[in-house]
């Protein structure tokens, strides 16, 4: 039998994974600029590292933007739980059977 599915292991919905993967972009490609703006300061090895910088991150940024985002794989322990009363022979409960 498939179990219901809990609100904490849903996936996020479509506007936050969005969201997440638009920040994701945004910061990859705010350190791209800056390392090409780097480059006209840069000399030796450092230039190196700034246009490897530079010509790699746009597609690390793709990658990782279009990454999907796992539910949380937690699982939520319910503070109590309903006991039933015990039944007797016949299907009935039995008052004071529960305590």
């Amino acid at each position: 039998m498939k179990q219901p599915s809990s609100i904490t292991s849903l996936p996020a919905s479509p506007d936050a994974e969005r969201r997440a993967r638009v920040i994701k972009y945004s910061i990859m490609m705010t350190i791209r600029v800056l390392c090409v703006v780097a480059l006209l300061f840069a000399r030796g090895p450092w230039l190196w590292v700034f246009a490897v910088g530079a010509i790699v991150l746009p597609y690390i940024a793709v990658v990782v933007a279009n990454v999907k985002i796992n539910p949380r794989s937690r699982t939520v322990l319910r503070p109590g739980s309903i006991e039933l009363a015990p039944r007797s022979e016949d299907g009935t409960t039995r008052p004071g059977d529960n305590e």
